[in-house]
């Protein structure tokens, strides 16, 4: 399954990573489906498993946790807290992989487009140089790349 693009990651400082995504689905339902659990446990594992447990709290305050079993039998697990949201358009969180509480993140996720087309970037603030690198060595980008197909495709499921 692919979308109608491949994200893009950059790194804009030693302790940043920046992804930017087009997708083929208007920005209310990209946000929808970022944000609504049952659609969330249809798109965040990607290929890599099955997503076991989604929690969303959507309000300032608020927090989250989203789990799944990998294929190889392990748990994969994060949770954070909201810090920022305005609807439609812009979410900060705290991210934290389970495994690894002493090493947090905080994402922001800008939503922009109109009509048919969105565009995200997330940027994942690290509070080191060596919890960027940490996490770019995770092999995440394979596994967003897979989650992120499949969100494009839940959020035009909902046209």
């Amino acid at each position: 399954m692919t979308g109608i693009g491949t994200a893009e990651v950059t790194l804009p400082s030693s302790t940043q990573i920046l992804i930017t995504r087009e997708f083929d689905a208007p920005r209310h339902l990209v946000y929808r489906a970022w944000t609504t659990p049952e659609l969330i446990k249809r798109w965040w594992g990607g290929d890599r498993g099955e997503v076991t447990s989604v929690e969303v709290d959507l309000r300032v305050g608020g927090g989250w946790r989203y789990a799944m079993t990998a294929h190889a039998g392990f748990e994969v697990a994060f949770h954070g807290q909201y810090l920022e949201l305005v609807d439609g358009e812009r979410i900060v969180s705290t991210e934290v992989f389970e495994p690894m509480p002493d090493h947090p993140a905080v994402s922001t996720l800008v939503l922009t487009g109109t009509g048919q087309r969105t565009t995200i970037t997330l940027l994942v603030e690290h509070t080191s140089a060596a919890d960027r690198d940490m996490h770019l060595r995770s092999g995440m980008e394979g596994g967003m790349q897979e989650s992120l197909d499949h969100l494009e495709q839940v959020a035009r499921s909902l046209t």
